[in-house]
């Protein structure tokens, strides 16, 4: 693995991680989704930062997959 490629990786680990975190603690700790959303600020900021990172983690991820596969056949 190329080093820019494992950064990517990294980088997408990072970010994706980062909401299925905040998108657990909404869930759990803050307070719980009812039909109209969080029940909590810290609810509501969590949904926010989970909104935020789960598509630009899966993004990330999946270009880093597509580097992955390039690399391979090169």
């Amino acid at each position: 693995m190329q080093p820019d490629t494992r950064k990517i990786v990294r980088t997408g680990i990072g970010i994706f991680s980062t909401g299925v975190a905040a998108a657990l603690l909404m869930d759990f700790v803050f307070g719980g989704v009812g039909r109209q959303g969080p029940h909590t600020n810290l609810g509501w900021l969590a949904l926010m930062v989970a909104m935020g990172c789960l598509p630009t983690g899966f993004l990330t991820l999946l270009l880093a997959g597509a580097k992955l596969y390039g690399d391979r056949h090169k």
